[in-house]
């Protein structure tokens, strides 16, 4: 019997709705049907949910406020109403997502993170805080949200994200709110505010006992000797925590050598694993450390492994994971003891010791409810400290060899810690949250396009939210400047108020019908908008990186209607010198100068551009000292900078606001189109092999800012082409959650079943993206061609005599063109006719500098082999002369 069922019987078969009685009593008995008994804490905190009252969960990790989260939507549910649950990662979410589902059917839970949409419409939502702060400020009291569940509700003092935790509670006065966070500090302010708003008390449940008590412990032995220890006294599953991936898998690395897990321990891991398919560089590292009981967590990992080792470790089998800290963000798994290796991080600005919330938070972690009698919290002192003490342990008693020692002390410049400072954190109650409200173009349009009194609607959460006074005043200037900056761009209008004759009464609106999906992602997408409408088709403005690149830009961003006619008046001869996908890459190019930098990867673009320019400076025979001064004007690909950067100034200059952004030109999507590279191509050709997670985020994030930002008659064919082809590479990567959810026929599961995900829909099913990864796959020959790369030609194509080829080919023209036109689907043509047979056969022409266009290169598309492979899979068979 699921838990409604048992509210239902429980209330009779009279009650329409039942009563918190009958709920709270339905509860206890389901939850000790399932083997629970409540804590004081989580009874208590039930008991006020079911009367109506907001609560703050404030207890330690492992205090079950996940079973009072079941015990929020289960009340809310079973009276009619409608309850979401926010966190603020989407690992998280979809964990949450797939728990859910197993308690109360797929058919009542639903998800959306952004990326994905499941089940939107069921009555228990699970979000990211974002989705739901951008609900309450589109719909406002009159949002359909009965119930708010805040998971790691600390995340409410991130100066980043903070918005969305505090945006909530300000606008969704008649819900109900469970705040819940192992490290949340004095929240008496907040709780006060939530009770003015809504009208219900708010209860504080805090300062609980853990029922699992953390031993903490300060060592100076090595890790790897601190590690077989544990293993050897049964302190599994272990969780070594590091404020670095590279340290994280450098230690995985290392620790391969340890016998971590038995014979026995890594066949059962093997069948868990079954036929997950470790399809990257970095995935076959992973398979190798699974399988020997050690996994890896972070967030450059792609979420389909991250969850692999989740679900590894929640089965018990796995003893040892080294990560970050990310597993200390609500992540349900399994941990007996935690290993922090160091009591400093570098926070993206500076480096600093851990707060006490951070420390806590990872802390936590340790010690499982109903399995440990106790969790263990081990804190590593700094290498050099570890290495004195292993000099004075050789020493033992003797006074002459201990007077011999030289102390090593800590490096210069290097943020400190010890024993005391270990001590410290441990005393320590987690720091006040403090807000931070934020003002966007984005959120701005959303309480625009509420409608209603949109002055008022502003001002009340300008004026009126938990930011000091000066804060305040702070976000009035801005949202006045923003609202200047959307009516100057057209997206807004004030116009007068209908039926009234108050010659003061306006009412301000959109302009446009936005589509439901449509978001302004990123706070420059106005100047975004503005600058497309610069791009013709006609016009090659962009750079490309390929061989034979494009030809430069040499216009200026118009800074009138009149210029921006002039710009399009260009000579037919000039448009037909470009291919017809440069104003397709070059609406992408101002898309990515919008988008937050991923610093990894443009840090190894420029690492390779700089080793490609040292390289054709030595064969030029340029000096050393020149060639250094020359590198450094060296940088990744910034395809438009100087339009873009201009066209940035004239914008800023009449909306100054867009000043406290950073217009950040880079090519990343362009870059991997026009280099036709398949994602694994890209991580290996840059090295990013622990970055894989965030390549494919920022792929997420480019393919939704250009299917939501770009408007439908921005649109050619070229750009649905693109479009399509990242949308399917992100797919066919990572498969989205809505594939997982569908594929989701047993919601329960066997918890003996291999871990083993749904597989990507066929890649054959989008037509469209398929035929641009065949088109990739045969342009890659032609530059590949164009650089006389013998080898790697005849890597791909063993069966055709590529040297002769190029030999005969170069006996005519001096060069193989692969500038925009080149590329040009124009010059591609594939016959359909043997699909049945699994064949298409495909025709790429080459384009020759004497327009000839008498060289073709003839392929096979095997069909089947690249369903499977979730990639083209082409084979060249001749290269003829026609």
């Amino acid at each position: 019997m699921t838990l409604l069922d048992t509210i239902a019987a429980a209330s009779g078969p009279a009650a329409s709705t039942p009563d918190p009685d009958a709920i709270y009593d339905a509860f206890v008995e389901w939850a000790a049907d399932a083997g629970f008994a409540l804590y004081p804490a989580q009874d208590e905190a039930v008991i006020e949910l079911v009367s109506g009252a907001n609560v703050v969960l404030s207890t330690p990790t492992g205090t079950g406020k996940s079973l009072v989260a079941i015990a929020a939507h289960a009340a809310c549910v079973a009276q009619g109403g409608r309850t979401y649950y926010t966190a603020p990662i989407k690992a998280l979410v979809s964990e949450k997502f797939f728990a859910l589902v197993e308690i109360f059917g797929a058919e009542r839970v639903g998800m959306v993170t952004g990326d994905s949409s499941v089940n939107p419409d069921a009555p228990i939502v699970c979000c990211t805080a974002e989705i739901l702060a951008n609900l309450a400020l589109r719909q406002g009291a009159d949002a359909v949200v009965d119930q708010v569940v805040m998971d790691e509700f600390h995340y409410y003092g991130d100066p980043e994200r903070g918005w969305a935790w505090q945006v909530p509670l300000l606008l969704l006065p008649r819900a109900q709110f469970l705040l819940m966070s192992a490290t949340l500090g004095d929240v008496a302010e907040i709780a006060a505010d939530l009770t003015r708003r809504t009208g219900r008390p708010t209860a504080q449940v805090t300062g609980v006992e853990r029922p699992v008590p953390l031993h903490f412990s300060y060592v100076r032995v090595p890790v790897q000797e601190t590690l077989e220890r544990l293993l050897e006294e049964g302190e599994a599953p272990v969780y070594i925590v590091h404020f670095s991936q590279a340290a994280a898998m450098e230690r995985a690395q290392a620790l391969a050598s340890v016998r971590v897990a038995t014979r026995e321990q890594r066949d059962a891991i093997a069948d868990a694993i079954g036929g997950f398919r470790f399809t990257t560089a970095f995935g076959k590292t992973l398979s190798r450390l699974v399988r020997a009981g050690i996994g890896m967590h972070h967030a450059g990992m792609l979420p389909r492994y991250r969850r692999l080792v989740e679900t590894l470790a929640q089965r018990g089998l796995l003893r040892v994971i080294c990560g970050t800290d990310t597993l200390g963000v609500g992540i349900n798994v399994p941990i007996r003891t935690v290993v922090v290796a160091a009591l400093s991080k570098y926070d993206g600005t500076r480096m600093r010791q851990l707060t006490a919330r951070e420390f806590h938070q990872v802390a936590g972690r340790a010690g499982r409810a109903g399995f440990d009698t106790y969790g263990n919290v081990v804190v590593m002192a700094p290498e050099w400290e570890i290495e004195n003490a292993v000099a004075l342990a050789k020493a033992g008693d003797d006074p002459a060899k201990r007077k011999k020692i030289v102390r090593k002390k800590a490096p210069v410049g290097i943020v400190n810690w010890g024993e005391g400072s270990f001590e410290r954190l441990v005393a320590a109650q987690p720091e006040p949250l403090e807000p931070h409200l934020q003002l966007t173009a984005a959120m701005l349009i959303n309480l625009i396009g509420r409608g209603g009194d949109v002055f008022g609607n502003v001002r009340s959460l300008v004026f009126d939210n938990h930011e000091p006074k000066a804060r305040q005043y702070e976000l009035a200037r801005r949202a006045l400047a923003i609202f200047r900056t959307l009516r100057q761009a057209g997206v807004v209008e004030v116009v007068p108020a209908p039926h009234t004759s108050a010659p003061s009464a306006s009412v301000v609106r959109l302009t446009v019908d936005l589509q439901p999906n449509f978001a302004l992602n990123q706070p420059l997408s106005p100047f975004a908008l503005a600058a497309i409408e610069l791009l013709d088709p006609g016009v090659e403005l962009g750079r490309g990186t390929g061989v034979g690149g494009s030809r430069e830009a040499r216009t200026i961003a118009p800074e009138s209607s009149e210029d921006a006619a002039t710009l399009r008046r260009t000579d037919a001869a000039a448009a037909a010198s470009v291919g017809t996908d440069h104003y397709a890459l070059d609406v992408v190019s101002v898309i990515e100068a919008t988008l937050d930098d991923p610093r990894a990867i443009l840090g190894q673009q420029e690492f390779k551009a700089r080793g490609e320019a040292v390289a054709a400076m030595k064969r030029d025979g340029i000096e050393y000292d020149e060639r250094m001064a020359l590198l450094e004007g060296i940088t990744y690909p910034k395809p438009l900078a100087a339009l873009l950067a201009q066209a940035f100034e004239v914008f800023a200059s009449s909306q100054p606001w867009v000043r406290d952004f950073e217009l950040s030109p880079k090519s990343v999507v362009r870059d991997m189109f026009e280099r036709a590279l398949s994602f694994g191509e890209f991580v290996s050709f840059y090295q990013l092999g622990r970055s894989e997670g965030l390549v494919l985020r920022y792929l997420s994030d480019a393919y939704r800012a250009i299917r939501q930002t770009v408007p439908a008659e921005a649109r050619t064919d070229e750009l649905l082409d693109v479009i399509e082809w990242l949308g399917e590479l992100v797919r066919q990567v990572d498969s989205s959650l809505v594939d997982e959810w569908s594929a989701l026929v047993d919601p329960v599961g066997d918890p003996d079943a291999p871990v083993v995900p749904p597989a990507p829909p066929s890649i054959l099913t989008n037509r469209r993206a398929f035929l641009v990864l065949v088109r990739n796959e045969l342009f890659r020959r032609v530059q590949l061609a164009a650089l006389q790369d013998d080898d790697a030609l005849v890597a791909l194509d063993p069966d055709v005599d590529w040297p002769a080829a190029l030999d005969s080919y170069y006996d005519e023209h001096d060069v193989i063109l692969t500038g925009g036109p080149a590329r040009s689907p124009q010059l591609v043509t594939v016959d359909e006719t043997d699909a049945a047979n699994g064949i298409w056969r495909a025709e790429q022409t080459i384009d020759d500098p004497d327009g000839n266009h008498d060289w073709r290169i003839r392929a096979e598309v095997d069909l089947s082999a690249s369903e499977e492979e979730g990639a083209a899979i082409v084979r060249v068979t001749e290269v003829v002369r026609l």
